[in-house]
Parts: structure tokens; sequence; C-alpha cells
């Protein structure tokens, strides 16, 4: 039969008979991870390479070969490090602000909601029941929700973790509040200080510690959220991890984000788990101070 070969270099080739179109595409593997096919540095040995970065003539006329190996592994069409890296330290920032301004908001509503503490039974109820409500709707389904109002990007995802984490932060915040130890609180109630003050030296000691490693936990559970909350449309490696399992083409490229997301969880949550173990020697410590002082 007669045949038509389009050899594509790096890319593959295309045959054409009568009958049919056949492309073949070359995957290189792990070869192009670093320089893709379009890089001087292609092919190269690390040792060669380094050597050119180090002492070498300059490839590119008016530009450093440390620069343009920089460039040329930030902009590597095959793996699209750039990109990538970008799309995750947007889940890591969605993660974070979402969480921040959901515990910033939850933080003077919990004091309210709080039945020791509020001079309202109504007032904490309703604010308990806003609770409820807000962590019952899932974070998907506000993401949903703000991808229509917002459209896709990493603001619809802050916002649903944002919403989410007021309610979730919300709950836990008051009832941390109604479980605290009252002597502290009349003690310097019975100086006459004022409620703020009451608040401020009475009850914050005590309930901060907790607060903070509360959050640190939820923002450590956000980071794996934002991840899948970006599939819907809510920006960040979630979203471009859908874009790439979509095709059915490129799971090498996949596997790369999924393994980076892994990563950053177990960093995560290492770093979390830091804190929160020195948060609770910092509580244990001051709840001795506290029995030793009477």
């Amino acid at each position: 039969d007669d045949e038509i070969v389009a050899r594509m270099g790096f890319a593959g080739e295309v045959r054409v008979t009568v009958d049919r179109v056949k492309v073949r595409k070359r995957f290189l593997g792990w070869a192009n991870f670093v320089f893709d096919t379009r890089s001087p540095f292609f092919g190269k040995p690390a040792g060669e390479v380094i050597s050119l970065i180090v002492s070498g003539p300059e490839l590119q006329p008016g530009t450093s070969n440390l620069a343009l190996a920089a460039d040329n592994i930030w902009n590597n069409a095959q793996w699209q490090h750039g990109d990538v890296w970008t799309k995750l330290l947007q889940t890591i920032v969605m993660a974070f602000l979402g969480t921040l301004l959901g515990g910033i908001v939850a933080f003077p509503l919990a004091f309210f909601a709080a039945r020791n503490i509020t001079p309202s039974g109504l007032l904490s109820q309703v604010l308990k029941r806003f609770f409820d409500f807000m962590r019952s709707v899932d974070m998907l389904i506000w993401a949903l929700f703000f991808t229509r109002a917002f459209g896709p990007g990493p603001l619809a995802g802050s916002a649903a973790i944002f919403f989410t984490e007021i309610g979730t932060l919300g709950k836990t915040y008051s009832e941390a509040l109604e479980n605290i130890d009252d002597k502290p609180r009349e003690g310097v109630l019975s100086t006459g200080a004022n409620g703020i003050l009451v608040q401020r030296y009475g009850v914050l000691p005590e309930v901060v510690p907790v607060f903070i490693s509360q959050t640190l936990y939820q923002w450590e559970s956000n980071t794996r959220g934002a991840t899948i909350i970006g599939a819907v449309g809510a920006g960040g490696i979630g979203l471009k991890l859908w874009e790439a399992m979509r095709t059915n083409s490129n799971w090498a490229n996949v596997f790369y984000m999924v393994l980076l997301t892994l990563l950053v969880v177990f960093i995560f949550d290492n770093i979390s788990n830091f804190l929160r173990r020195r948060l609770s020697r910092t509580l244990h410590d001051y709840n001795r101070l506290q029995a030793e002082h009477g």
C-alpha cells in the first residue's frame, strides 16, 4: 500500500494510507522532565549542564546560562513546571486565606455563642444554629455556588473555604469557651474589671492555644480540601489536575501533580502536628501554673 510518513522529530510521526491516518506520539518518559526538547540543555549529562552553567560560553547571547537554564526548567512545555507550581501555590494560599478569614470572623461570634459568656440565651442559640448551617453545607457545594457567582478561579475557592470555616471554627471556638475553668475569670471580675478586660485576662490566656491548635488543624485539612474543590472550577492545582485527567492523554503529568500534592499535604501535616504539640504543652504548663497558684 502507498503510505506517506511525516516524521515530527521528538514529537513522533504521522503515517497516512488510503484508508487510515495513524498518529504515533513519542513518549520521552522522564528524559525531558527538567529540560524539554527545545532547550539547548536537553539530552546533556548533568555534569555537562553544571559545567555550562558555571563556566561555559553563553548559549544564548545576552543571557547567562544559569538564567537560561532556570527559564527553560520553569517554562518546560511538556511538564509545565511553572504553571503547576503556580497553581500549587494558589491552592496553599486559598487554604490559608479561607481558614484565616474564617477564623477572624468566627472568633468574636464564638464569644456571643458561648452560653457561659453571652448575656443573651437567644443570641447564643441563633449563632449556634448559624454555625450549624454554615458547616452543614459541604465545601464542594459552596465552591460550585461561588464558581457560578465569581467565575472559575482561586477567589471562588477561598470564598468556599471561608464560609465553611465560619461554621466549623465558630462551633469549635464556642465549645472551647464553654469548657473553660471559670476561676480565672471570676478572679479578674472580682477586681472590678469591665467585661472586655475580664475576657482579655480571664478567658483568652486559657483558650488562645486551643483556638490556634484548632485553626492549624483546619488549615491542614483545607490544604487537602482546596485540591478537591479545584476540580469544580475553584482554582488551584485541583483545576489543572482535573483538566489533565479529562484529556485522558497525559497521565505522566497527572502523576506529577498528584505526587506534588501529596508531598505538600505531608509537609503541612507535619508542620501542623509539630505546632499543635507545642501549643498543647503550652496549655498544659499554663494549667499547671494556674493550679499551683490556686
